[in-house]
């Protein structure tokens, strides 16, 4: 059965993406128009434009576009969702961010002292790894789908327990808790392997987990999150089954596998950038370093000679 059938309004998310375009347009107002206001601000540059946006688009496709109704459908296009959402829209909206803009931001008196707790970096990745675990269990997570007003809280803290993880890997602002070199693919691997137990529990579970995708009345339920209640109800609809040949199980394991595999995906390319950013220093300073080791072998000559 084709999707259509519930509507432009579920499909689109024009009120969704009707406040993603004023946030758009707030953080080029602020940025480039009333930029004067602020202290120690700077013209804002195109990549930073260009990540944002990219971010705000990839936002709406996987939170107002059919992606999300099929979210409420399939597992598997859940999982898709959470991976884009908590693995590559965070970095996206921190870089696209002035580094003048978040000091600004984080200098607030009562902003201060709750980001530089949940900021530092074994902090986060706790924080995260707990919280996206947390949500999988199949108790809390049908509790989740079953109201709006809960679902809209526990994404916001999903998604802020995602944008302090990645903090210390791309954020540039001095001062603030943040790694260098080696030492963020050792942080990025430890995310990988903290993610790996849920997403494990959910491939290889021998019984699909979520009522939200297996029992009529709680999947009706979770769709009142996106699909308008009387377009609801006239449908006569009897569970997600009806749009998909896959069993609940298949279902399952394939978005176990999808948030896996886009996890991995994701994290090469990150892995990539830290790696080559460590090697483009190492090779711009170069003779720095071999200046160095030559004055702390003649420091030990010295030494030895006067020992």
């Amino acid at each position: 059965m084709p999707i259509s059938i519930f509507g432009f309004q579920a499909l689109w998310s024009p009120v969704y993406l009707g406040v993603l375009v004023l946030i758009t347009m707030l953080y080029f107002l602020v940025l480039v128009k009333w930029r004067s206001k602020f202290e120690k601000s700077e013209p804002l540059k195109v990549k930073e434009a260009g990540l944002f946006v990219s971010g705000m688009v990839l936002l709406y496709a996987v939170k107002g576009a059919p992606t999300d109704l099929l979210g409420h459908i399939l597992f598997s296009f859940h999982m898709a969702q959470m991976a884009i959402l908590l693995l590559l829209i965070p970095p996206l909206f921190i870089m696209g961010i002035p580094a003048w803009a978040w000091r600004a931001f984080i200098e607030l008196p009562v902003i201060k002292p709750i980001f530089n707790f949940f900021s530092k970096p074994m902090m986060a990745i706790i924080l995260f790894s707990m919280v996206f675990s947390f949500y999988h269990i199949p108790l809390i997570f049908d509790f989740v789908k079953q109201g709006a007003l809960i679902h809209g809280i526990v994404n916001v803290i999903l998604f802020t327990s995602a944008m302090f993880y990645w903090w210390p890997i791309v954020n540039t602002l001095e001062g603030t808790h943040k790694f260098h070199g080696l030492k963020k693919l050792g942080y990025l691997f430890g995310l990988s392997v903290t993610l790996t137990p849920a997403c494990a529990l959910i491939i290889f579970g021998g019984n699909p987990f979520y009522a939200t995708y297996t029992d009529g009345e709680a999947w009706l339920q979770a769709m009142a999150l996106c699909v308008p209640t009387g377009t609801l109800s006239q449908l006569g609809l009897s569970g997600p089954e009806m749009f998909s040949s896959m069993t609940p199980l298949e279902d399952q394991r394939t978005g176990g596998i999808v948030m896996k595999v886009l996890q991995e995906l994701v994290f090469t390319v990150f892995l990539w950038l830290v790696f080559y950013e460590w090697l483009r220093n190492e090779n711009d300073n170069a003779d720095e370093i071999t200046a160095k080791a030559l004055r702390d072998r003649e420091a030990m000559a010295y030494h030895r000679h006067n020992a």
